[in-house]
């Protein structure tokens, strides 16, 4: 990291001797104090500098002022008949990103709007026949009553929440959460790992519920006998309730919530294996899921569900790679391939008044669709909150 010492120098004035009839010496100037070095953090700065800019650029091309949503293609000012419910959530996350780096109000005032946009916007309702969209949208309440305090946020997301854990069943599979309402056999990691992040979040921040820290528990444990194997790698879902088979589909995003989950957890009880489960999903998803030649998250498609992937493991990432009881080997790799990944795409990614692509090390066309573009968004974020907590350490 550069550093640059700035001095103030003074330059003492002194008066010239000279006769007088007193014989009195002359006045004397007392000596200026020794100015403190001034440091200034240039990767901090710069990260701070770009995230501003970027989550700038991201509000201005995709935020709804008329509807209080964010559109699915930038620039749209026409209704969204392909609304996504799901990105709604990771969208506004960008925004708490800002504010919490900045505190800026003029972030805060997106809260209440988007709140009111999204209910009206999916028909009066935060409940969904997709379990795993109310999650994201449950866990992004929890973010908006962290950063504001207000408890609407924090009620909606206990209701979500009541509503998720209904979706629990042991007929088949012996547990877990159904990706769908109307599908309880739909055992997915989707709608486990972020659920048992939302426990372990409701846990921490809202009463430190037994039941709540139960649930977590419970859904870890689930997930990682069902769907995670024994190198770390998470498993899209269960295909046969009966032999235990599982579809081997594997994304960046089911890594990053199995992660995100155990390190909660980790940070709750302090017990080793949950960090050792932490790390062996980050190991095998930046060992496996990566663009070899650029050494970054692989492009998981543009225009569709997959484009946005890449938002949920960097969330949870940087989380860990800020964890002081990581071994040092592992940092200097997490540190390596984070900042990697933060420079590819600022560099090669970043398209003219900051867009982006699904592929970060490309910055494609100014057609831009709103998952790819809060993936490359909540990169930028991590760099600079990343960059806040290093300097913040250090003074």
């Amino acid at each position: 990291m550069k550093r640059f010492l700035f001095y103030i120098l003074f330059a003492f004035l002194t008066c010239s001797l000279y006769a007088c009839s007193s014989g009195e010496e002359p006045e004397q100037k007392p000596e200026e104090p020794e100015q403190p070095e001034v440091e200034v953090n240039e990767e901090l700065e710069y990260w701070t500098k770009e995230a501003n800019k970027s989550t700038i650029a991201f509000v201005k091309h995709f935020w709804n002022k008329d509807r209080k949503y964010f559109n699915n293609i930038m620039n749209q000012d026409t209704p969204q008949d392909d609304w996504g419910y799901w990105p709604q959530a990771h969208a506004m996350d960008i925004v708490i990103d800002a504010y919490a780096r900045t505190k800026d109000k003029a972030w805060k005032s997106y809260f209440d709007a988007w709140y009111v946009g999204v209910k009206q916007k999916s028909g009066g309702s935060y409940y969904n026949d997709f379990v795993d969209d109310m999650e994201w949208i449950c866990l992004t309440m929890i973010r908006l009553y962290e950063y504001s305090g207000d408890s609407k946020y924090i009620n909606t997301a206990r209701d979500l929440w009541n509503v998720i854990k209904r979706n629990w069943n042991e007929q088949y599979s012996g547990g877990g959460i159904s990706w769908k309402q109307s599908e309880p056999q739909s055992k997915n990691s989707c709608s486990n790992g972020p659920a048992g992040i939302i426990a372990a979040r409701l846990y921490q921040l809202h009463g430190k519920k037994a039941e709540d820290l139960e649930w977590a528990k419970k859904i870890f444990e689930w997930q990682t006998a069902k769907l995670v194997g024994p190198d770390g790698r998470v498993y899209d879902h269960i295909t046969n309730h009966e032999t235990g088979e599982r579809r081997d589909w594997f994304f960046t995003y089911n890594q990053g919530t199995y992660m995100g989950m155990a390190h909660e957890l980790y940070n709750i009880t302090g017990e080793e294996f949950y960090l050792e489960q932490a790390t062996l999903a980050a190991n095998w998803c930046i060992t496996n899921l990566i663009d070899k030649d650029n050494n970054i998250l692989k492009d998981e498609g543009a225009g569709g569900d997959g484009a946005l992937f890449k938002a949920v493991f960097v969330r949870y990432f940087v989380k860990l790679i800020l964890e002081e009881d990581l071994t040092g080997s592992e940092r200097q790799r997490y540190v390596k391939f984070f900042n990697n990944n933060a420079t590819v795409l600022n560099t090669k990614g970043t398209g003219e008044d900051y867009h982006y692509s699904g592929n970060w090390a490309w910055a494609g066309n100014k057609f831009c669709d709103l998952n790819a573009q809060t993936s490359a968004c909540a990169m930028i974020e991590a760099k600079a909150y990343y960059e806040m907590m290093i300097d913040k350490k250090k003074k």
